[in-house]
């Protein structure tokens, strides 16, 4: 029997890092290669990416992206520099910001780079796929409609069903129909907004600044208000221009400036649009909150619009950088207190809409963690979705899709890589822990000096981030003394066997006192 087997290695059971494999034999497609924040307990991890070790083996006869959000692209360079990839394929918009993000990691000619016309039907090996346009808070989104001889799956990207998007571009309700009345075996839903009743409003009721739409509401207010614009923050400024030369947005002459230049312009004659919302540490907005910025500072006076919902896991960064601007005068405005921000996710009646068009077979929640997943889920059962047909999976899992429907068989192992500065994947779990055990309980160093006669002088303690008082260190630094004594005078000068004597009772002393269990570093040096 036929079967072809969908496998995510990412974007199931959380938001972020989006990957999906559809494997027909020996060939291998992906639908889209994301990436996510590092959560508070990756400390010192800069992203992080879907393990993607289970594609080294096979012939990937290309990856396609939905659409230009980092959670589902932002992988794509870690992704061909360690997979053979023949084919990349995009929307317009996207491979512009793709080709930009592969020049910096010196990878254009990693692989073939196509242009996706969403009216199209292009042929990856045995995959015959098709698309739809779906309204995005991005321009140039689409769902992929895959076929095999097992059947039709169409994955929705993320989607909503806004009828006065900025850019014209509507989802196309009447290909989805067309869809639907052709059969659909299996649909891949977006689940972000499962639990939301409702629709989600329309971007154009949302005159901020956080997104290329946004960007052009901010540009047409400027235009309309006798303001300057500057972009700030390099992504912001880079992605602003590729919009601009691909004819995405539009700017009057003499518009926009350059961040040094505001410095000629009155500050009520100011917009200023920058990088940021998620209170990432070096983006422009939590430089300026921290009052760190090199051209542009906020002032009693000022509003500040924070165009965004925080990403699970960063919201204490973004309330930080709130509060350090209101602190310095700014009014600050954000979705909890102001209608400044729309989701770019189908809330439960634009989920409903969906179903009724494609009338699909089976369905499998993505996109979502799985309290969404699971919402996503009594939607379908409602659409009349057979419960045997609602496949709840994990990262992982194989869906197998076959004539005779779509069934979990099994899984496949897959985790987590870590960005960590130039190291890719090799933050290993001890790495985190001596991170953690640091942020928590400090280090403490005994430097040791021996001498050739194996006599040593007394030890010298560094304490960093261990708030213990002097009493304990001077009883610390005379448990040291008394071990290296002991040790020297039974005639053990092994540097190996000192250190770890020191560090057993040291640790022993330091946790009997305090509780603690400070990382603890012993340098023995023979002079």
């Amino acid at each position: 029997m036929e079967v072809l087997r969908i496998i995510p290695l990412g974007g199931v059971g959380e938001v972020g890092k989006n990957m999906t494999v559809y494997q027909w034999g020996d060939d291998v497609m992906v639908v889209d290669a994301g990436l996510a924040f590092p959560r508070d307990e990756h400390l010192g991890v800069d992203l992080v990416l879907p393990d993607f070790a289970y594609l080294r083996d096979k012939r990937v006869r290309g990856i396609v992206l939905t659409h230009a959000h980092e959670d589902h692209v932002g992988a794509l360079p870690y992704v061909l520099r360690d997979i053979r990839v023949e084919q990349v394929w995009a929307t317009r918009l996207t491979l512009g910001l793709v080709k930009s993000k592969l020049d910096e990691h010196g990878l254009l000619q990693a692989s073939e780079l196509r242009e996706i016309d969403p009216d199209a039907t292009i042929e990856l090996g045995p995959f015959r796929v098709s698309f739809a346009r779906m309204a995005h808070s991005v321009p140039d989104n689409v769902a992929v409609v895959t076929e095999t001889p097992a059947g039709r799956v169409v994955q929705t990207s993320d989607y909503k069903l806004d009828h006065t998007p900025v850019d014209g571009v509507r989802t196309d309700v009447g290909r989805l129909a067309e869809l639907g009345n052709l059969g659909v075996d299996l649909v891949l839903g977006d689940s972000t907004n499962a639990e939301r009743p409702g629709f989600t409003p329309s971007e154009r009721g949302d005159q901020d600044a956080s997104n290329v739409h946004r960007v052009q509401q901010a540009i047409d207010v400027a235009a309309q208000t006798g303001r300057k614009v500057a972009v700030v923050g390099r992504s912001m400024r880079k992605n602003v221009n590729i919009a601009r030369n691909l004819g995405y947005l539009e700017a009057p002459d003499g518009l926009l400036v350059r961040p040094q230049e505001l410095e000629d312009v009155p500050r009520d004659q100011q917009l200023i649009v920058c990088t940021g919302s998620q209170g990432e540490p070096m983006s422009a907005m939590t430089r300026i909150a921290y009052n760190d910025h090199p051209a542009i500072a906020v002032e009693s006076g000022d509003t500040v619009i924070i165009s965004a919902k925080p990403v699970p896991g960063n919201e204490l960064r973004v309330h930080d950088s709130i509060n350090r601007l209101a602190r310095n005068g700014a009014e600050v405005l954000h979705q909890e207190i102001a209608p400044v921000h729309v989701s770019g996710h189908a809330c439960q009646e634009e989920i409903r809409t969906i179903l009724g068009l494609l009338r699909p077979r089976a369905v499998m929640p993505v996109h979502g963690e799985f309290r969404m997943l699971a919402a996503h889920a009594r939607l379908a059962r409602d659409a009349g979705v057979p419960a045997n047909a609602i496949l709840i999976a994990d990262n992982g899992s194989v869906v197998e899709l076959s004539r005779d429907g779509a069934r979990i068989a099994g899984e496949v192992e897959t985790g987590i890589t870590f960005v960590d500065g130039l190291s890719v994947g090799d933050v290993s779990d001890v790495a985190l822990r001596d991170r953690r055990r640091l942020s928590e309980d400090g280090v403490l160093i005994i430097v040791a000096t021996i001498n050739g006669d194996a006599s040593g002088a007394r030890p010298e303690l560094i304490a960093r981030g261990f708030p213990e008082t002097e009493p304990v260190l001077e009883e610390t630094r005379e448990e040291a003394a008394r071990v290296l004594h002991e040790l020297l005078s039974a005639d053990i000068p092994e540097i190996k066997l000192l250190q770890e004597h020191l560090h057993d009772a040291v640790g022993q002393l330091i946790y009997d006192r305090t509780g603690r269990r400070p990382m603890i570093l012993p340098v023995v040096v023979e002079v």
